[in-house]
């Protein structure tokens, strides 16, 4: 009997490796493949950056759903890998279907919100690194879980200056990307939260 709560630890600690893993492998297979766009964008002269969202061209608004994985060039690319990889990460843990269905959501809200209001062809993985940011704090708010908390708080002093950034600022970042997708990972954090009157009601 005395080794079912060690067990159990085992348990915990291989299916958090596994997750942790997994979403290491995840979020590093699409950064790959951002950085491979981008090396065939240089080649072709900027021929990708057709992808990006026109603003108010219903013909272009598939395109909401590649515009966050291009890039106006290698600097653009760089400065958002590292917290695209960061909090990818972090969102991805929690598991693959949870982080899918974040992703779709902040790529919907972040695109459309862009389409509506932009006045300019907007790319790159900054929807997405807002989107992320919003869901990773939206969690702690709505989870109110020690470990949601937690990491809310951590990004927010990792990450909490990009706050600035959806606002009118500096010519030539996207403040309407970085805004709504930033909504759109609150949101998501909302719908994906635990249902937890039911969890109560079934202890």
């Amino acid at each position: 009997m005395s080794d079912i709560p060690e067990r159990r630890r085992s348990d915990g600690l291989a299916k958090h490796g596994t997750r942790a893993l997994s979403s290491a492998v995840l979020i590093g297979s699409v950064t790959a493949v951002m950085w491979v766009l981008e090396l065939f964008d240089h080649a072709s002269d900027g021929w990708f950056d057709r992808f990006g969202i026109q603003p108010r061209d219903v013909g272009d608004l598939p395109d909401i759903f590649t515009a966050p994985f291009m890039h106006g060039g290698f600097g653009h690319l760089m400065a958002n890998t590292v917290p695209f990889v960061v909090l990818g990460f972090i969102a991805a843990a929690r598991g693959f279907a949870k982080f899918l269905v974040v992703s779709l959501i902040i790529i919907v809200v972040g695109g459309l919100g862009v389409w509506f209001t932009s006045s300019a062809n907007t790319l790159g993985s900054s929807i997405l690194i807002f989107g992320f940011f919003g869901y990773l704090v939206g969690r702690g708010v709505f989870e109110r879980r020690l470990v949601d908390i937690a990491i809310a708080i951590a990004v927010v002093a990792l990450y909490g200056t990009m706050l600035f950034g959806v606002v009118p600022g500096e010519a030539g970042i996207s403040w309407q990307g970085h805004l709504f997708g930033l909504i759109g990972g609150v949101l998501g954090a909302w719908v994906l939260r635990r249902n937890t009157s039911a969890e109560a009601s079934s202890a």
